[in-house]
Parts: C-alpha cells; structure tokens; sequence
C-alpha cells in the first residue's frame, strides 16, 4: 500500500465471490466516517494474474512519488507498507 497526498495505492486479496465493489465502498465508507477522508466516487482495479504483472504493478506504485517529483527515489517516500519487504525472506531462500 502507499498513501499519496491525494489518493492511496494498494495490493489486495478479495473474496471475489461478494465482488471489490462492495468492499472496496464499505472501506471507503468506514474511512470517510473514521477519519473524515474525502474520497473520489470511483476506483480502478486491475487484477494480477501472475507474479510478472505483480511485479509490474509493484513496481509502477512505488515509482508513483518519483514520478510526481516528490521524492528522487521510491524508498524515499516514507508513506508505503510493503508487504514483500515486511515478509523478509522465503522459507526456500533460508
């Protein structure tokens, strides 16, 4: 996930069977009532079918602060939980 000064990236697992859309509103909702956020009406999903197009997106969202010159380098931007980072190592590579 990274969090930009005006909107939020992030990579997810949902229960497809109950759709994003519901989701995604009910996190919205809760947001806007919890913190007061302000939220777009819509949302773009795109979904990753393999671990190339993870990558790919992976990296297209932490370039996102460089890209705006907000930083020069994406460790930089202080706003972003990595999940691949946070997990460390495989069992395999141990």
């Amino acid at each position: 996930m990274l969090v930009m000064p005006d909107h939020v990236h992030f990579i997810t697992t949902f229960d497809l069977s109950r759709g994003v859309r519901p989701i995604v509103s009910m996190w919205k909702r809760y947001q806007t009532r919890t913190l007061k956020v302000a939220w777009q009406s819509d949302f773009f999903e795109h979904r990753l079918r393999n671990d190339e197009e993870f990558r790919l997106k992976a990296h297209y969202i932490r370039m996102n602060p460089v890209r705006k010159d907000l930083v020069s380098l994406p460790e930089e931007w202080p706003h972003c939980i990595d999940r691949t980072v946070l997990d460390g190592p495989s069992s395999g590579d141990a």
